[in-house]
């Protein structure tokens, strides 16, 4: 076996542990609602985190500031602007990201 699904197999047993350990812990119980509230918050946390991560982060783990900050400010302004309109929101950030890097 290979080593990467070595890492799969291992990262699949992780995930049903994990996965499986929550209901055994928990039984019929109810979150409490500090708790519940701090869980509906870790998605939006995490991702807005990875999209930090991908328009700054450069490949050696610095900071890399290129065309994809202008792509996700203008997609961020759109949002901002109409808040049901993802789908331009997407277009205007690939747009303007394409833009600047076509003039640098």
């Amino acid at each position: 076996m290979s080593d990467v699904w070595l890492t799969i197999a291992l990262l699949l047993a992780t995930t049903v542990f994990v996965r499986g350990a929550g209901p055994v812990a928990m039984g019929d119980r109810e979150l409490g609602r500090r708790t519940s509230g701090v869980v509906e918050l870790l998605a939006p946390a995490l991702l807005a985190a990875l999209i930090v991560v991908e328009t700054v982060g450069g490949s050696d783990g610095g900071i890399a500031p290129d065309a994809r900050i202008a792509g996700v400010a203008a997609a961020g302004a759109v949002l901002a602007w109409r808040r049901d309109r993802m789908l331009t929101a997407v277009f205007v950030a690939a747009a303007v990201t394409a833009l600047i890097r076509a003039l640098l």
